[in-house]
């Protein structure tokens, strides 16, 4: 069966694309359409994220059968990464603005349903710090009983993500409540905009 299987591919992969009905063309032959936009964060990230991790985590167990499990939980929170990295740069294309005033004002979906409790340290047009002092993603993972996939489902994020938005604004978060810390501490902070020589655009 394996070989007959085999053969069938190989005998596939050898004819022309023309030769092909569109339905068996692989999806690279095809023209690419644009995927329509992601509006899930309406729902709330908090019930996005429990939606994603129920599927993702039954899922991570079956591999894990198959396969060495730190490999496994690797090639997700690689994914994870890839994904936030692009939801960061829709997110500043959005926007319209990369500032990071703009990134700390549109985080409204990350905290519906009170899904952070935070305590806000400093807000200005260079530096944006909190902490955050109760956190409900942290609890829903340990209510799942997924404690150990929390920080790469949710908290490995928020690196990639503002690197997506603006690989400019840098994050310090030296401890988080998922990995036992009483609270997450949030410290971003941008490069102040360079001053233009008068007489010279800032493109020179």
């Amino acid at each position: 069966m394996a070989s007959e299987l085999t053969e069938i591919i190989q005998n596939a992969a050898a004819l022309p694309a023309a030769a092909l009905p569109a339905a068996a063309l692989p999806a690279a032959a095809l023209p690419a359409a644009a995927p329509p936009p992601d509006t899930l964060n309406e729902i709330g990230v908090l019930k996005r994220r429990e939606i994603e991790a129920r599927i993702i985590g039954p899922i991570v167990d079956a591999l894990s059968k198959e396969f060495d499990r730190e490999r496994v939980l690797a090639i997700v929170g690689e994914t994870i990464i890839q994904i936030a990295r692009q939801q960061g740069a829709e997110r500043a294309a959005q926007l319209g603005d990369t500032s990071l005033l703009a990134f700390s004002n549109s985080s409204g979906d990350w905290r519906k349903n009170n899904a952070l409790e935070t305590e806000t340290l400093e807000q200005t047009g260079t530096h944006y710090a909190f902490n955050v002092t109760r956190c409900k993603y942290a609890e829903m993972y340990r209510s799942l009983g997924m404690a150990e996939l929390g920080a790469t489902l949710s908290c490995n994020r928020d690196f990639s993500l503002v690197e997506g938005f603006n690989p400019d604004i840098q994050l310090v978060r030296e401890q988080t409540i998922m990995k036992g810390a009483p609270c997450c501490t949030f410290r971003y902070s941008s490069k102040p905009a360079e001053p233009t020589v008068s007489g010279e655009s800032p493109a020179s």
